[in-house]
């Protein structure tokens, strides 16, 4: 007689130290508080029919409730202190400690936008200096620093791009945008009325040089281009590219997103880019996900230095300043004040501690992982595109044909062996791609054990094991979503019911 199999479920639903939490709200007990609030003294009241008239909805919890709650939750949670962050195109590197540490002296995290310009002299100079950190690693004259991330800089760079056109006269209504770009870039562009007229890829994986000057014409405001790529591969067209543009009196948007792939080797106005966006969250190191904090300065060309937005920060005879006013040509103001202080700090802390020579080595050890996987995963999965990459590794699902087995199957088995996936279906121009990016962070033993695990499933996928990918993840607080009736019937209000249909 054979075995039964082992029901492996508990009691109460638990996996050891992965503990069901309930929802905060539902942990509620009116009147119970962690601290002693004084008494309101009598006042008169100024609100009038304002007053709120019922509870004000808050939990009511004890200290450690609060405290073990939230500890439960960031247990749930994946991130790069925890083990190497996959994600492809995202630029998940370890971030140091000493630049959180200088967030945070005095003087800097207690900053206030609305301060008087003679009080926040040591907060200018700081923004002044990474400004020239920037503009020499990237060879170009002038930097905006307000944006507040990558799509926000995209914007700031096309709204400069259509000052530059207006003030000449030239309303230009066309941008070229290669199909690999990241969705950012066609948005940004339709956003501010521009048509987008999409630009094949050669089977290189880079943009088709031929059908690109096809397109060029006398109503082609400029182009988007990502150097290098979401493919992970340099565009080295990107000078013709730029002489190309040019001669019709277009101009170059650079998406500076993998910056951290060339930073210390490439400079970007060399190549003949005329406004790029740094994302300073990736390429010079802050925790950044989960809508934030982000920072995305614009460097510019001579061409374009004049329109860009205001304010910006001078030196003078008297110190530091901000200009708010400088004649007609900027295109404005982006955001409510100068960017983002914390987001700055931490950029220049990385900069300073790194040097000029350990940028390079960023770059370079950056592109080396990503080899390294690339040459390690080439027989067990199948590289997208022949040759070397640069930052990341894009593979596409040939390997699982005649499995059974599809793209999102396979990432999540990834979350069972411990590991956050990597990016799925990007590029767009690859059928079902993986996309993998180690960063310049991880060691080669790190990187030798999230390549085993990839070879494992890989090898598990094609011994005929469908089922199991099928129902992956297992071991989750959550097992897999039911992602195509939560896109069509979205809960966006909490009910206490739902908790428990969800559980269940």
């Amino acid at each position: 007689m054979s075995p039964q199999p082992v029901n492996t479920d508990t009691v109460s639903g638990n996996r050891g130290l992965m503990i069901e939490e309930p929802l905060i709200f539902e942990m509620d007990v009116r009147g119970r508080s962690g601290v002693d609030l004084p008494d309101v003294p009598k006042h008169q009241e100024r609100l009038g029919k304002s007053k709120r008239k019922g509870a004000i909805g808050l939990p009511g919890l004890a200290e450690p409730q609060v405290v073990r709650h939230y500890t439960k939750l960031s247990q749930k949670n994946y991130a790069i202190d925890m083990s190497v962050y996959p994600l492809g195109s995202c630029t998940m590197k370890h971030n140091p400690r000493i630049n959180e540490k200088m967030a945070r002296l005095p003087g800097i995290a207690d900053l206030h936008p609305m301060q008087p310009v003679s009080t926040v002299q040591g907060a200018l100079e700081l923004i002044d200096t990474l400004a020239h950190w920037l503009k020499t690693l990237t060879g170009m004259p002038a930097v905006a620093m307000s944006p507040a991330a990558g799509a926000h800089g995209e914007l700031c760079g096309m709204l400069t791009i259509r000052a530059a056109h207006l003030a000449k006269g030239d309303a230009r209504k066309r941008i070229l945008v290669p199909e690999s770009a990241h969705g950012t870039n066609p948005a940004t562009a339709a956003s501010i009325g521009y048509e987008v007229d999409p630009v094949p890829a050669d089977e290189r994986g880079r943009v088709d040089l031929k059908a690109f000057k096809a397109k060029l014409g006398p109503d082609v405001a400029g182009t988007m281009i990502t150097n290098p790529n979401t493919c992970g591969l340099f565009e080295n067209d990107i000078i013709d590219i730029a002489d190309a543009v040019h001669g019709v009196g277009g101009y170059f948007y650079c998406d500076g997103a993998n910056f951290n792939a060339i930073v210390g080797r490439v400079r970007p106005g060399d190549l003949g880019v005329d406004a790029m966006h740094i994302n300073l969250h990736k390429t010079f190191s802050t925790p950044h996900g989960g809508g934030g904090p982000g920072s995305g300065p614009v460097v510019l060309s001579e061409a374009l230095a004049p329109y860009a937005p205001l304010p910006y920060v001078t030196h003078g005879p008297n110190g530091f300043d901000l200009v708010e006013h400088d004649g007609d040509k900027s295109f404005g103001r982006l955001k409510g004040f100068h960017g983002q202080m914390g987001m700055f700090t931490r950029a220049l802390s990385y900069m300073l501690s790194h040097g000029a020579d350990g940028l390079r080595q960023v770059s370079g050890d950056a592109v080396l992982n990503a080899n390294y996987l690339l040459a390690a995963l080439r027989d067990d999965l199948t590289a997208a595109f022949p040759g070397t990459c640069m930052h990341e590794a894009l593979f596409n699902d040939d390997f699982l044909e005649g499995t059974d087995v599809t793209t999102l199957d396979f990432a999540k088995a990834m979350i069972d062996e411990g590991y956050h996936p990597m990016t799925m279906y990007f590029p767009l121009v690859v059928h079902g791609a993986l996309l993998m990016e180690p960063t310049e962070t991880e060691s080669k033993i790190g990187l030798d054990r999230y390549i085993s695990v990839v070879k494992g499933l890989a090898k598990r996928a094609k011994s005929g094991d469908a089922a199991y990918f099928h129902g992956a993840p297992y071991h989750t607080p959550r097992r897999r979503l039911d992602e195509t009736l939560a896109a069509r019937q979205p809960i966006l209000r909490w009910k206490p019911e739902q908790s428990k249909q969800a559980a269940e």
